[in-house]
Parts: C-alpha cells; sequence; structure tokens
C-alpha cells in the first residue's frame, strides 16, 4: 500500500476531508499546517506500553508520543520521544500507520499528522527520568486499553493498537526524511 493510500484512508477513516479544502489555492490567506508527532506502539507479553501523563483535560493515557522536532527524522524522533516519556531506549522496526485526527478546544483547533511505529524496547536507563508531565509508564491488556477509552488523550492510542494486533506493517523505508532536513540543524 502506498503512502498516498494511507493518507487517503486516514483522512476518510476521521472524517476531516473537509478540512483539506480545495487543491486551488488561490484566495488562501493561510496555509494549514497539521502538527507533526510520532507515537511508539510497544507490545509486549500481550501488554501494551502507555504514559499516563498530564494535560490541559486532567490525567490522560497516550502512547509514549511526541512532536517531531526541526532536523529530525520520525524513526528519530519516535525513539527520542520514547526514551523521554519512558526512560527506555526504542527502535522503530516498522511502520504502523500514518494518522490524521483532529482536537478541537474552546481556544484551538489543532490537526495532528501521527506516524505510529512498532520496534524493541530496550532497558531503562536509571540515570534517566521521566519527561515533564509524565507521571508514570504502565503496561495495559487491550482489554483494559479498551475499557479505559474515555482516559485516553486521542482517539488514536485505540486505534493504533488496533492496527498493530491486526498486523498493519509497513516498511520503514515507505517514510523518506531527505537530507536537506538534517540540515536544519547546521542553519
Amino acid at each position: 500500500m502506498s503512502l498516498a493510500s494511507v493518507l487517503r484512508q486516514a483522512i476518510d477513516a476521521f472524517g476531516i476531508r473537509s478540512l483539506l479544502g480545495d487543491t486551488d489555492n488561490a484566495g488562501m490567506d493561510t496555509r494549514w499546517k497539521p502538527s507533526v508527532t510520532v507515537a511508539a506502539i510497544i507490545e509486549k507479553d500481550g501488554r501494551f506500553l502507555l504514559v499516563e501523563e498530564h494535560t490541559p483535560e486532567g490525567l490522560k493515557l497516550n502512547n509514549p508520543a511526541g512532536h517531531l522536532d526541526p532536523g529530525e527524522s520520525p524513526t528519530d524522533g519516535c525513539a527520542r520521544e520514547t526514551l523521554e516519556e519512558t526512560t527506555c531506549t526504542f527502535r522503530p522496526t516498522a511502520l504502523v500507520g500514518i494518522y490524521l485526527a483532529r482536537l478541537q478546544r474552546a481556544d484551538e483547533d489543532i490537526t495532528y499528522l501521527r506516524f505510529a511505529y512498532c520496534g524493541e524496547l530496550g532497558e531503562a536507563d536509571a540515570s534517566r527520568s521521566l519527561d515533564s508531565g509524565i507521571v508514570r509508564t504502565l503496561w495495559m491488556t487491550p482489554e483494559e486499553i479498551h475499557a479505559s477509552a474515555a482516559r485516553h488523550r486521542s482517539p488514536l492510542v485505540l486505534r493504533c493498537m488496533e492496527d498493530y494486533l491486526a498486523g498493519k506493517r509497513y516498511p520503514l523505508a515507505l517514510v523518506t526524511t531527505d537530507a536537506s532536513v538534517g540540515m536544519l540543524h547546521n542553519s
């Protein structure tokens, strides 16, 4: 399945085609820019690693995840976010999916473009502490994750787990990071 097909499925699945607007940019005052995020879908012995974190809506459950930083590839960002939020190293081995989701609050309207990866979790680094805002890490069964849906930071927590359980895996090479991206650190 091509990247374009995966994106079309995500757009249709989340009913956000209207956000994309007309392909003709004439008359547009601003360009729509989704926030790019990465997430680790980590399963071990039938349980998934989640983090409990402070959000504006209170304590929520999420995959180890966060925003892609300037100059890094999605796989590097996923490894970094996992280390920051769990103190464990993570090596992505496959892309689970690419997702679009919209968050609307009274004061903001954000669309997220999420790259979710599965892979190999390493040992915890005892010299590190959890990232600011992360309360704890926890391992949950699929049943527990379904039962706690009201506490999820995003509907993508459940969707990514379900796609992983359905065997969705795409080669890492599906997402290419051009060398010019790394040049952002040298500017």
